[in-house]
């Protein structure tokens, strides 16, 4: 523990911002010679990635859009159970795409030495880490009086702490091939604002803290040219949010959207494309791109007054 009187003497650390003789953050050119090539390569997907909670809805909509954009080879990163389920998903993605490496690491995203082993192999096993998407994560809707501190660190843990887990394991990785590459964490709608009608204040506190995670790390690992951004989703139409159980929130999410719908998980895969992309990309860190419908333009907590006009539905 620090004493107070070496308060005085310490040394402040400071980060190191890049320049303009780095050419590990210079801009790039295309050099396709026609207009047809150029646009395929503006928004090519290069390298290999590695996505936490792969073998999700939204986890498996990420990897097949970065290899239908070119990337080389993926690792999904999962617990067994999720691997287990998924896994007829993850050998159609090995089928559809033979020439790429489609490779899975079981694990938790809370296990740092088994993160970083697994970052370590898939480096061996694809090459190079190019890509960490961030796809991990739980939610709780406890009222938060009725919380107890145990459920409280799980969905921190996982959700925020996890995520910090895989970008330090994966930057590191990175830092050591020289390369550079992109980080993208999964905010969420719940980082901008309070969900509406179930409580969930773990979940929204682990989301807002994704929001500063990927400012901070976006400042300090420019000079290394490791971009860090971040997509906030709204409400997804998944198997996650079916059931009978949730048909009234499923209405009112709904019916709050100015769009009138929820979002599938394909309407994430442009936003992950483009922040991921090596030249659409070079210029955006430090970003969040709300998913969502503008979901997010309502007041969280007013009800909702809306009449019908011609079939739509006027606020």
């Amino acid at each position: 523990m620090t004493e107070r009187k070496d308060l005085s003497s310490r040394i402040l650390p400071q980060m190191v911002l890049s320049d303009t003789r780095n050419p590990l953050t210079a801009p790039l050119q295309l050099s396709g010679s026609t207009s047809s090539e150029r646009a395929c390569q503006r928004f090519a997907i290069e390298g290999n990635a590695i996505v936490t909670g792969g073998s999700g809805v939204l986890g498996l909509a990420a990897c097949r859009a970065l290899l239908e954009h070119g990337a080389s080879g993926v690792s999904i990163f999962d617990v067994l159970a999720s691997i287990s389920s998924g896994k007829e998903a993850i050998i159609r993605l090995q089928e559809d795409f033979p020439r790429a490496k489609v490779i899975t690491k079981i694990m938790d995203v809370r296990d740092d030495a088994t993160v970083h082993t697994a970052v370590s192999e898939t480096a061996v096993e694809l090459g190079s880490v190019d890509i960490l998407l961030c796809f991990a994560g739980v939610v709780g809707t406890t009222h938060a009086i009725d919380m107890d501190v145990a459920d409280w660190k799980r969905v921190l843990d996982i959700n925020t702490t996890g995520s910090w887990i895989c970008a330090q394991a994966v930057a590191k990785c990175m830092i050591n091939q020289k390369t550079g590459g992109s980080i993208l964490f999964t905010a969420s709608i719940s980082a901008h604002r309070v969900n509406f009608p179930q409580p969930q204040v773990s979940y929204n506190v682990s989301k807002g803290a994704i929001v500063q995670l990927r400012r901070s790390l976006a400042a300090e690992w420019a000079q290394y040219g490791i971009r860090v951004n971040s997509i906030s989703p709204g409400y997804m139409d998944t198997i996650l949010n079916e059931g009978e159980g949730l048909a009234e929130g499923r209405r009112i999410w709904c019916e709050r959207n100015p769009m009138g719908r929820m979002g599938t998980p394909e309407e994430l895969t442009g936003a992950i494309v483009l922040l991921c992309s090596k030249f659409a990309g070079r210029y955006i860190t430090g970003a969040d791109i709300l998913v969502d419908g503008k979901h997010s333009l309502r007041s969280p907590l007013r009800p909702v007054l809306s009449m019908s006009k011609g079939g739509q539905t006027v606020f």
